[in-house]
């Protein structure tokens, strides 16, 4: 999901996005069961025409490993958010949030935990899903906050005043973000969220170098960064793991890992053998607001 504005913009679909919720319905429609995560709600909102399994970019055999690598990624936030509400934790914060269909899947978890989830996103593609959210029947219940920021300026202030308590935990995700960001971007975002209460969580995304990168994956991995340019939205970072767990630390964590594409096959691609398992060209990292935390508080 790309954040970079470009000043006023017309109320439509990321096209990022868009792809991401495409592959996760690619899971389901093309993967043989046990499937790792199924969702097909984000495929109803982006509402393709009926050719999109045709796109290129929807290849079943050319994308086995990107779109095991979204779902994976999906369910491990998923999972973590569910553990979280089993402690407590009653917010959660989703960082350029595209087509995320938790809310939607999920509504269980808020209603029997009073979660609050925050969806913060650029305001044209936010207008456009919330549209869609109504139209299909879903709606926006109170518990859901969508927040529309530039992610340029007080984005933080806004998730604020949109009913985020800096001083009660919360799981943050921002996944397929940081690419987008510049390395002081994204430490910044590091900082605000090492200043939450303890307890609170960060799970990110990020991209290594493609040197780094299953030899297969890399012309996928190329094709990603010539498209993003093209678009407007051009990859800014990549980190090998050290990098960004080192990051994490000078944000003010004193508790981060990283969580390697093996670590997700072993959790949810195990005695598969029709070659779906996630590709280490994005992987996560992990990282948790202890008591001991000297992150700076607020903006």
């Amino acid at each position: 999901m790309g954040v970079t504005d470009t000043g006023a913009e017309p109320a439509t679909a990321d096209h990022t996005a868009v792809r991401v919720a495409l592959w996760r319905a690619l899971h389901v429609r093309a993967d043989p069961p046990p499937h790792v995560l199924e969702d097909e709600i984000g495929l109803r909102l982006a509402d393709p025409d009926d050719g999109w399994r045709d796109r290129p970019d929807m290849d079943v055999d050319a994308t086995r490993r990107t779109r095991a690598s979204i779902v994976a990624r999906a369910r491990f936030v998923e999972d973590l958010v569910v553990e979280a509400v089993g402690r407590g934790v009653d917010q959660y914060v989703v960082l350029g949030a595209g087509l995320d269909t938790f809310a939607q899947r999920r509504p269980e978890v808020a209603a029997s935990s009073g979660l609050r989830v925050f969806e913060v996103d650029r305001p044209g593609p936010q207008d456009w899903k919330r549209r869609r959210l109504m139209d299909l029947g879903f709606g926006v219940p109170e518990w859901l906050r969508l927040v529309p920021v530039d992610f340029e300026g007080d984005w933080w202030g806004r998730l604020v005043e949109a009913g985020l308590d800096p001083a009660r935990p919360a799981v943050v995700a921002s996944t397929g973000v940081t690419m987008y960001l510049t390395r002081e971007a994204v430490a910044a975002t590091f900082r605000l969220v090492a200043g939450l209460a303890p307890g609170s969580t960060l799970v990110t995304t990020f991209l290594r170098p493609l040197e780094d990168v299953e030899p297969e994956q890399r012309p996928q991995l190329e094709a990603a960064v010539a498209g993003a340019r093209a678009a407007g939205t051009p990859f800014l970072s990549f980190f090998r793991p050290s990098e960004i767990l080192a990051l994490a630390d000078e944000s003010g964590f004193r508790e981060a890992r990283h969580i390697p594409a093996e670590e997700l096959d072993r959790r949810y691609f195990q005695g598969r053998a029709d070659g779906v398992r996630p590709s280490r060209g994005e992987e996560l990292m992990l990282a948790r607001v202890t008591g001991g935390s000297d992150g700076h508080r607020g903006p």
